[in-house]
């Protein structure tokens, strides 16, 4: 056995050296602690490299994909569960209003504002404010329009209240409901390239509905024509949300039922706007005093004949 005095350290040669000579071969370096560890391989790392770590994915996506996994590992009967739905920010949901408002050309809503982090929060208040605009607009319209008539007495009609609840959060929670069963259907049969969650279609419709409630306001004025010109408007903008939402989720289907499909949509929700505006502001009913009243002397002529 040698003694440790004969022990010697012997140095090869450079490494880089080494590695042009064997182009397959590779090399490992030890360092000390302050260096930077460096990896020399006789095969640069190019786009071969970048496929696979596409395909396979890299730390941050398993990172992301396991906290996906920790939030969806909750139980639906859980507070937590439905926690997430809600967790959304101011700014978000700003910018998803305005998204809404101003639908650009060739830009998917659900890919640009929703996919990120679809939520309740926004469609659950749209919803609910719009329900009290139509409510209270349409009782002040009826208000203003009898405005100055003797005979006329306002008595506030509390019942708009529910059925503006009933028929907006029906239209908003049945409509995407349906149409995420329809698009289910369909995609058992043509695979489309695009696809919608129940949640995204609810964000989409929710959010789509915000224009009504400035519009609902404006109502009031009571002028046929402006509240015809305001209804096309607010029906062309979010119309064209839907439309331009959902036509990437069916143009593979066949072209008849694509077509069937979008008309579909926007006739709903044609069929929502008008009927709003004629149940709760055009058609306001009218609660007048009575007018036939009995004259002194046919009262007096009456009492004699008995």
């Amino acid at each position: 056995m040698a003694a440790v005095g004969d022990l010697q350290f012997e140095e090869f040669g450079n490494a880089a050296a080494t590695a042009a000579e064997n182009p397959g071969a590779t090399t490992i370096s030890i360092e000390g602690p302050g260096e930077s560890p460096t990896h020399q391989a006789g095969l640069p790392r190019g786009s071969g490299g970048e496929e696979d770590d596409e395909l396979l994915g890299n730390d941050d996506s398993d990172k992301t994909e396991l906290l996906a996994g920790q939030k969806k590992s909750s139980p639906f009967w859980t507070f937590e569960y439905y926690q997430t739905f809600f967790d959304v920010d101011t700014y978000q949901v700003f910018d998803r209003i305005k998204g809404s408002l101003l639908p650009i050309p060739g830009k998917n809503f659900v890919r640009l504002y929703i996919r990120s982090n679809p939520d309740l929060y926004g469609p659950f208040w749209i919803c609910a404010t719009l329900v009290f605009a139509i409510a209270i607009s349409g009782n002040l319209s009826n208000f203003l329009i009898h405005l100055g008539e003797k005979t006329y007495h306002y008595v506030p009609e509390f019942r708009k209240v529910s059925i503006a609840a009933t028929i907006i959060y029906a239209y908003a929670w049945l409509v995407p409901l349906a149409l995420w069963g329809f698009l289910m259907w369909r995609n058992s049969k043509v695979m489309n390239i695009v696809s919608y969650s129940f949640l995204e279609i609810v964000c989409v419709y929710g959010y789509s509905l915000f224009i009504y409630i400035p519009t609902a306001v404006l109502w009031i004025i009571p002028q046929k024509a402006v509240r015809w010109i305001l209804v096309m408007i607010a029906l062309g903008v979010s119309g064209s949300v839907l439309a331009m939402t959902f036509w990437p989720a069916v143009r593979e289907d066949n072209r008849r039922i694509a077509l069937a499909t979008i008309v579909t949509i926007v006739l709903l929700h044609t069929l929502l706007s008008v009927g709003c505006l004629a149940y709760f502001f055009d058609a306001p009913e009218m609660d007048h005093l009575p007018t036939a009243t009995a004259a002194p002397n046919q009262t007096v002529a009456a009492a004699k004949a008995r």
